[in-house]
C-alpha cells in the first residue's frame, strides 16, 4: 500500500513540470488594465476578433469580494482556429484563444497564457500542425508587443 501511495505521489510530481511548461508568463511594465487594453489594440490591428473581455476583479467586487487586478481578453483569428476544428472539435473548449493579465501580491503586472501546442495532447492534433505554431507565434509577437516599453520621444 506503501508503494502505492509513493509512485501516485511520484506521478503527480512528475506531472507539475509538464502543466507548468504549458503555460507561458511574461512581465508587463502597465497596470493590468493598460497592459489588456495594448493587448486588444495588438490582436485588433493583427487581424483578430477580440471576443471577450473578462473582469475577474469586477465580478468579485459584486459578491463583495476582494481580488487584485485580473482580466482575461479572449481574442482569435477563424483561420487559424477553424482548421485546428476541424480536426478536432473539442479544440473549441480552449478556442478562442485566452489571454489572462493580473497583478501579483508585489503588484507586478503579469501577461499568461496556454501555450497552443498543447491543443495537440489534449485534443488529439498532430503537434507539428502549421496552425498550432502560428497560434504560438501570434500569442507570444501579441503579448511581446503589449508589455513592449517604447522609448519616450525628445
Amino acid at each position: 500500500m506503501l508503494r502505492g501511495i509513493f509512485l501516485s505521489l511520484a506521478a503527480m510530481t512528475m506531472a507539475v513540470p509538464a502543466l507548468a511548461a504549458e503555460m507561458i508568463t511574461k512581465t508587463s511594465p502597465y497596470s493590468v488594465h493598460e497592459t489588456v487594453d495594448r493587448l486588444e489594440a495588438a490582436a485588433t490591428d493583427a487581424g483578430a476578433t477580440v471576443f471577450a473581455r473578462v473582469d475577474h476583479a469586477e465580478g468579485a467586487k459584486k459578491v463583495d469580494m476582494e481580488l487584485r487586478p485580473t482580466v482575461l481578453l479572449v481574442f482569435g483569428n477563424p483561420k487559424l482556429g477553424t482548421p485546428a476544428m476541424q480536426d478536432a472539435q473539442t479544440a473549441g473548449l480552449d478556442l478562442p484563444l485566452r489571454v489572462l493579465a493580473y497583478a501579483d501580491e508585489s503588484g507586478d503586472v503579469h501577461v499568461t497564457y496556454r501555450d497552443p501546442v498543447a491543443l495537440s495532447e489534449d485534443h488529439g492534433l498532430a503537434a507539428d500542425a502549421d496552425y498550432l505554431s502560428k497560434m504560438a507565434g501570434a500569442l507570444d509577437k501579441l503579448t511581446s508587443k503589449a508589455i513592449a516599453k517604447y522609448a519616450q520621444r525628445c
